[in-house]
Protein backbone atom coordinates (compact mmCIF):
# COMPACT_ATOMS: atom_id res chain seq x y z
CA UNK A 1 0.00 0.00 0.00
CA UNK A 2 1.69 3.49 -0.90
CA UNK A 3 0.97 6.17 1.15
CA UNK A 4 1.88 10.05 1.17
CA UNK A 5 2.95 11.99 4.38
CA UNK A 6 2.81 15.95 4.18
CA UNK A 7 6.07 17.12 6.29
CA UNK A 8 6.32 20.74 8.04
CA UNK A 9 9.48 20.99 7.23
CA UNK A 10 10.17 24.00 8.79
CA UNK A 11 8.63 23.69 12.08
CA UNK A 12 10.22 23.04 15.76
CA UNK A 13 13.15 24.42 16.76
CA UNK A 14 15.92 22.73 14.26
CA UNK A 15 13.58 22.96 11.23
CA UNK A 16 15.25 21.76 8.19
CA UNK A 17 18.56 20.56 9.79
CA UNK A 18 15.88 17.97 11.42
CA UNK A 19 13.37 17.48 9.60
CA UNK A 20 15.35 16.64 6.03
CA UNK A 21 17.36 13.93 7.40
CA UNK A 22 14.43 12.54 9.39
CA UNK A 23 12.22 12.44 6.33
CA UNK A 24 15.14 11.05 4.17
CA UNK A 25 15.48 7.85 7.16
CA UNK A 26 11.72 7.37 6.68
CA UNK A 27 12.18 7.00 3.37
CA UNK A 28 14.66 4.26 3.63
CA UNK A 29 12.51 2.75 6.34
CA UNK A 30 9.13 2.46 4.52
CA UNK A 31 9.67 1.60 0.75
CA UNK A 32 5.99 2.21 0.08
CA UNK A 33 6.51 5.97 1.52
CA UNK A 34 6.00 9.09 -0.51
CA UNK A 35 6.45 12.67 1.22
CA UNK A 36 5.50 16.38 0.42
CA UNK A 37 7.95 18.41 2.23
CA UNK A 38 6.15 22.08 2.74
CA UNK A 39 8.75 24.58 3.20
CA UNK A 40 11.08 27.21 1.63
CA UNK A 41 11.97 25.54 -1.67
CA UNK A 42 15.22 26.89 -2.34
CA UNK A 43 16.74 25.53 1.28
CA UNK A 44 14.51 22.27 0.92
CA UNK A 45 16.30 21.64 -2.18
CA UNK A 46 19.83 22.69 -1.10
CA UNK A 47 19.21 20.44 2.05
CA UNK A 48 18.79 17.59 -0.17
CA UNK A 49 21.74 17.84 -1.78
CA UNK A 50 23.68 18.05 1.70
CA UNK A 51 22.19 15.13 2.63
CA UNK A 52 23.16 13.41 -0.29
CA UNK A 53 19.14 12.26 -1.23
CA UNK A 54 19.72 10.36 -4.42
CA UNK A 55 17.33 8.33 -5.61
CA UNK A 56 15.19 9.05 -2.47
CA UNK A 57 14.22 12.34 -5.16
CA UNK A 58 11.85 10.63 -7.04
CA UNK A 59 9.44 9.94 -4.04
CA UNK A 60 9.70 13.80 -2.75
CA UNK A 61 7.87 16.04 -3.96
CA UNK A 62 8.23 19.86 -2.54
CA UNK A 63 5.57 22.63 -1.72
CA UNK A 64 7.05 26.16 -1.98
CA UNK A 65 5.70 27.70 1.60
CA UNK A 66 7.01 31.26 2.21
CA UNK A 67 5.99 31.53 6.10
CA UNK A 68 7.27 30.23 9.32
CA UNK A 69 4.63 29.52 11.96
CA UNK A 70 6.81 31.22 15.19
CA UNK A 71 7.19 29.11 18.59
CA UNK A 72 5.56 31.67 20.49
CA UNK A 73 3.41 32.89 18.07
CA UNK A 74 -0.56 33.30 19.37
CA UNK A 75 -2.96 30.07 17.63
CA UNK A 76 -5.13 32.58 16.30
CA UNK A 77 -2.66 34.92 14.95
CA UNK A 78 -1.38 32.02 12.95
CA UNK A 79 -4.57 30.43 11.91
CA UNK A 80 -5.35 34.15 10.63
CA UNK A 81 -2.31 35.43 8.87
CA UNK A 82 -0.24 32.24 8.05
CA UNK A 83 -2.11 30.85 5.58
CA UNK A 84 0.85 30.14 3.51
CA UNK A 85 3.25 28.27 6.07
CA UNK A 86 4.66 25.25 5.84
CA UNK A 87 2.64 24.09 8.67
CA UNK A 88 -0.80 25.33 6.95
CA UNK A 89 0.35 24.32 3.19
CA UNK A 90 1.00 20.69 5.37
CA UNK A 91 -2.21 20.50 7.08
CA UNK A 92 -3.98 22.11 3.81
CA UNK A 93 -2.38 19.03 1.76
CA UNK A 94 -4.37 16.20 3.78
CA UNK A 95 -7.74 18.39 3.69
CA UNK A 96 -6.65 18.14 -0.29
CA UNK A 97 -6.37 14.23 -0.34
CA UNK A 98 -2.95 14.96 -1.73
CA UNK A 99 -1.80 13.62 1.50
CA UNK A 100 -2.74 10.69 3.98
CA UNK A 101 -1.18 12.33 6.88
CA UNK A 102 0.99 15.09 8.47
CA UNK A 103 3.58 15.92 10.71
CA UNK A 104 4.75 18.95 12.49
CA UNK A 105 7.14 19.55 14.82
CA UNK A 106 6.05 23.39 15.51
CA UNK A 107 3.94 25.55 17.83
CA UNK A 108 1.26 22.38 19.29
CA UNK A 109 -1.87 25.83 19.82
CA UNK A 110 -0.73 26.76 16.07
CA UNK A 111 -1.20 23.66 14.77
CA UNK A 112 -4.51 22.17 17.23
CA UNK A 113 -6.32 25.59 15.50
CA UNK A 114 -5.01 24.88 12.28
CA UNK A 115 -5.86 21.54 11.87
CA UNK A 116 -9.13 21.60 13.44
CA UNK A 117 -10.61 24.53 11.52
CA UNK A 118 -9.39 23.07 7.83
CA UNK A 119 -9.77 19.35 8.82
CA UNK A 120 -13.08 19.69 11.13
CA UNK A 121 -13.22 17.25 13.27
CA UNK A 122 -15.02 13.87 13.26
CA UNK A 123 -18.83 13.43 14.07
CA UNK A 124 -19.79 13.48 17.08
CA UNK A 125 -16.36 14.44 18.76
CA UNK A 126 -16.15 18.15 20.26
CA UNK A 127 -12.58 18.81 20.55
CA UNK A 128 -9.84 16.64 19.67
CA UNK A 129 -6.81 15.68 22.34
CA UNK A 130 -3.46 14.98 22.35
CA UNK A 131 -2.57 11.24 22.11
CA UNK A 132 1.14 9.99 22.55
CA UNK A 133 2.50 6.66 23.36
CA UNK A 134 5.40 6.59 26.97
CA UNK A 135 7.15 3.59 27.90
CA UNK A 136 6.39 1.98 30.98
CA UNK A 137 7.49 -1.35 33.14
CA UNK A 138 7.20 -4.11 30.99
CA UNK A 139 6.26 -2.36 27.70
CA UNK A 140 4.30 0.44 27.21
CA UNK A 141 1.61 3.09 27.57
CA UNK A 142 -1.25 5.42 25.99
CA UNK A 143 -2.23 8.59 27.09
CA UNK A 144 -4.67 11.04 26.84
CA UNK A 145 -5.42 14.37 26.95
CA UNK A 146 -1.65 15.69 27.43
CA UNK A 147 -2.56 19.06 26.61
CA UNK A 148 -4.89 20.18 24.06
CA UNK A 149 -8.22 20.75 26.44
CA UNK A 150 -7.25 22.43 29.87
CA UNK A 151 -10.61 21.87 30.96
CA UNK A 152 -12.99 18.74 29.90
CA UNK A 153 -16.29 17.66 31.16
CA UNK A 154 -17.24 14.16 31.52
CA UNK A 155 -18.71 14.02 28.28
CA UNK A 156 -15.91 14.75 26.66
CA UNK A 157 -13.64 12.32 28.58
CA UNK A 158 -15.75 9.60 27.37
CA UNK A 159 -15.38 10.45 23.92
CA UNK A 160 -11.36 10.67 24.55
CA UNK A 161 -11.33 7.33 26.48
CA UNK A 162 -13.54 6.05 23.20
CA UNK A 163 -11.13 7.41 20.63
CA UNK A 164 -7.96 6.24 21.91
CA UNK A 165 -9.55 2.74 22.50
CA UNK A 166 -10.20 2.39 18.93
CA UNK A 167 -6.67 3.79 18.08
CA UNK A 168 -5.45 1.58 20.79
CA UNK A 169 -7.59 -1.58 19.14
CA UNK A 170 -6.12 -1.43 15.64
CA UNK A 171 -2.55 0.05 15.96
CA UNK A 172 -1.60 -2.48 18.63
CA UNK A 173 -3.57 -4.80 17.34
CA UNK A 174 -5.79 -5.21 21.33
CA UNK A 175 -9.01 -6.49 20.49
CA UNK A 176 -10.16 -5.05 24.30
CA UNK A 177 -7.49 -2.33 25.46
CA UNK A 178 -8.11 -1.75 29.10
CA UNK A 179 -9.40 2.16 29.99
CA UNK A 180 -8.08 3.46 33.38
CA UNK A 181 -9.52 7.28 34.57
CA UNK A 182 -6.67 9.06 35.95
CA UNK A 183 -7.13 10.47 39.85
CA UNK A 184 -5.70 10.70 43.14
CA UNK A 185 -7.27 7.38 44.44
CA UNK A 186 -8.13 4.40 43.01
CA UNK A 187 -11.65 4.21 45.50
CA UNK A 188 -14.93 5.64 44.10
CA UNK A 189 -15.24 8.43 46.69
CA UNK A 190 -11.96 9.61 45.68
CA UNK A 191 -11.57 12.94 42.81
CA UNK A 192 -13.83 15.84 41.43
CA UNK A 193 -17.50 15.27 40.89
CA UNK A 194 -16.35 15.89 36.86
CA UNK A 195 -14.08 12.41 37.16
CA UNK A 196 -16.40 11.00 39.10
CA UNK A 197 -19.44 11.15 36.56
CA UNK A 198 -16.91 10.45 33.79
CA UNK A 199 -16.73 6.93 35.65
CA UNK A 200 -19.93 6.46 35.87
CA UNK A 201 -20.20 7.45 31.98
CA UNK A 202 -17.35 4.53 30.96
CA UNK A 203 -18.89 2.44 33.33
CA UNK A 204 -22.11 2.36 31.24
CA UNK A 205 -20.54 2.37 27.98
CA UNK A 206 -18.92 -1.14 26.12
CA UNK A 207 -15.09 0.14 27.11
CA UNK A 208 -13.37 -2.20 28.81
CA UNK A 209 -13.05 0.31 31.67
CA UNK A 210 -11.13 -0.92 35.03
CA UNK A 211 -11.74 2.20 37.18
CA UNK A 212 -9.82 4.87 38.52
CA UNK A 213 -5.50 4.62 38.32
CA UNK A 214 -3.25 6.62 40.16
CA UNK A 215 -0.21 8.72 38.46
CA UNK A 216 2.02 6.01 39.41
CA UNK A 217 0.14 3.35 37.45
CA UNK A 218 1.11 5.32 34.15
CA UNK A 219 4.70 3.73 34.70
CA UNK A 220 3.94 0.74 37.11
CA UNK A 221 0.43 0.04 36.27
CA UNK A 222 -1.10 -2.78 33.60
CA UNK A 223 -3.91 -0.58 31.71
CA UNK A 224 -3.38 -0.34 28.23
CA UNK A 225 -4.95 3.42 28.07
CA UNK A 226 -4.99 5.94 31.03
CA UNK A 227 -7.40 9.19 30.49
CA UNK A 228 -7.35 12.61 32.01
CA UNK A 229 -7.94 16.12 31.33
CA UNK A 230 -5.22 18.09 29.15
CA UNK A 231 -4.30 20.12 32.46
CA UNK A 232 -3.32 17.00 34.23
CA UNK A 233 -2.12 15.25 31.42
CA UNK A 234 0.58 17.59 30.12
CA UNK A 235 2.02 18.50 34.15
CA UNK A 236 2.45 14.94 34.47
CA UNK A 237 3.63 14.55 31.10
CA UNK A 238 6.23 17.19 31.51
CA UNK A 239 6.92 15.82 35.77
CA UNK A 240 8.17 12.60 33.65
CA UNK A 241 10.43 14.56 31.30
CA UNK A 242 12.04 16.13 34.08
CA UNK A 243 12.45 13.35 36.37
CA UNK A 244 14.08 11.43 33.70
CA UNK A 245 16.25 14.02 33.03
CA UNK A 246 17.01 14.31 36.53
CA UNK A 247 17.92 10.43 36.76
CA UNK A 248 20.16 10.12 33.69
CA UNK A 249 22.26 13.70 35.21
CA UNK A 250 22.72 11.89 38.63
CA UNK A 251 23.66 8.65 37.53
CA UNK A 252 26.67 10.71 35.12
CA UNK A 253 27.28 12.79 38.07
CA UNK A 254 28.07 9.62 40.04
CA UNK A 255 29.80 7.55 38.06
CA UNK A 256 32.24 10.20 36.58
CA UNK A 257 33.11 11.13 40.76
CA UNK A 258 36.11 9.48 41.00
CA UNK A 259 38.48 6.73 39.50
CA UNK A 260 36.85 3.90 40.68
CA UNK A 261 33.47 4.76 40.28
CA UNK A 262 34.26 5.65 35.91
CA UNK A 263 35.56 2.00 36.20
CA UNK A 264 33.02 0.96 37.55
CA UNK A 265 30.80 2.57 34.20
CA UNK A 266 32.86 1.05 31.84
CA UNK A 267 31.30 -2.27 33.61
CA UNK A 268 28.06 -1.09 33.92
CA UNK A 269 28.26 0.22 30.35
CA UNK A 270 25.82 -2.25 28.48
CA UNK A 271 23.24 -2.42 31.44
CA UNK A 272 23.26 1.32 30.98
CA UNK A 273 23.00 1.12 26.91
CA UNK A 274 20.09 -1.01 27.62
CA UNK A 275 18.43 0.93 30.15
CA UNK A 276 18.68 3.98 27.95
CA UNK A 277 17.41 2.66 24.92
CA UNK A 278 14.46 1.10 26.67
CA UNK A 279 13.69 4.69 28.26
CA UNK A 280 14.99 7.04 25.09
CA UNK A 281 11.87 9.14 25.09
CA UNK A 282 12.81 9.82 21.17
CA UNK A 283 11.61 6.51 19.90
CA UNK A 284 8.07 7.47 21.26
CA UNK A 285 7.75 10.75 19.58
CA UNK A 286 4.92 11.47 18.12
CA UNK A 287 1.85 12.26 19.48
CA UNK A 288 -1.25 12.20 17.50
CA UNK A 289 -4.29 15.39 17.50
CA UNK A 290 -6.67 12.98 17.70
CA UNK A 291 -10.21 13.26 16.73
CA UNK A 292 -10.00 15.55 13.35
CA UNK A 293 -11.26 14.10 9.60
CA UNK A 294 -7.75 12.99 9.25
CA UNK A 295 -4.25 12.06 10.58
CA UNK A 296 -1.96 14.59 12.10
CA UNK A 297 1.14 13.88 14.06
CA UNK A 298 2.65 16.31 16.34
CA UNK A 299 6.64 16.15 17.27
CA UNK A 300 8.44 17.63 20.12
CA UNK A 301 9.68 20.86 18.89
CA UNK A 302 13.31 19.83 20.32
CA UNK A 303 13.28 16.74 18.75
CA UNK A 304 16.53 15.22 16.95
CA UNK A 305 16.66 13.56 13.50
CA UNK A 306 15.79 10.01 15.12
CA UNK A 307 12.76 11.29 16.99
CA UNK A 308 11.35 13.48 14.02
CA UNK A 309 11.74 9.84 11.56
CA UNK A 310 9.29 8.23 14.77
CA UNK A 311 6.91 10.76 14.11
CA UNK A 312 6.54 10.11 10.26
CA UNK A 313 6.74 6.34 11.27
CA UNK A 314 3.70 6.98 14.10
CA UNK A 315 1.85 8.56 10.86
CA UNK A 316 2.70 5.63 8.76
CA UNK A 317 1.11 3.46 11.36
CA UNK A 318 -1.89 5.11 11.64
CA UNK A 319 -2.77 5.56 7.70
CA UNK A 320 -1.58 1.91 7.14
CA UNK A 321 -4.61 0.95 10.30
CA UNK A 322 -6.96 3.70 8.89
CA UNK A 323 -7.33 5.35 12.42
CA UNK A 324 -9.50 7.98 11.79
CA UNK A 325 -11.77 5.78 9.49
CA UNK A 326 -12.43 3.08 12.52
CA UNK A 327 -13.14 5.94 14.88
CA UNK A 328 -15.88 7.38 12.80
CA UNK A 329 -16.96 4.27 11.54
CA UNK A 330 -17.56 2.81 15.76
CA UNK A 331 -18.45 6.31 17.37
CA UNK A 332 -21.99 5.71 16.77
CA UNK A 333 -22.21 2.67 18.56
CA UNK A 334 -20.15 3.36 21.42
CA UNK A 335 -21.34 6.95 21.63
CA UNK A 336 -25.16 6.57 20.54
CA UNK A 337 -24.25 10.02 18.21
CA UNK A 338 -25.86 11.25 15.47
CA UNK A 339 -24.31 12.72 12.57
CA UNK A 340 -23.03 16.51 12.93
CA UNK A 341 -20.09 18.57 11.57
CA UNK A 342 -17.27 19.40 14.07
CA UNK A 343 -17.15 23.12 14.60
CA UNK A 344 -14.66 25.24 14.28
CA UNK A 345 -14.56 28.87 12.53
CA UNK A 346 -11.71 31.44 11.34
Amino acid sequence: MSLTVAVDANGGDHGIRVSIPASLAALRKHPSLSLILCGAEAELRAALAREKAGNLQSRITILNATQTVDSNEPPVQALRGKKNSSMRRAIDMVKEKRADACVSAGNTGALMAMARFVLKTLPGIARPAIFATLPRMGGRVHVLDLGANVESPPELLLQFAVMGAILVRYVEGKPAPTVGLLNIGVEDIKGNETIKQAAELMRASNLNYTGFVEGDAIYTGDVDLVVCDGFVGNVALKTSEGLAQMLNHILREEFRRNFMRKLSALCAMPVMRAVKQRTDHRRYNGATLLGLRGIVIKSHGSADALGFRHAIDQAVREVNNRVPQHIESELRSMLAVGEGEGEASE
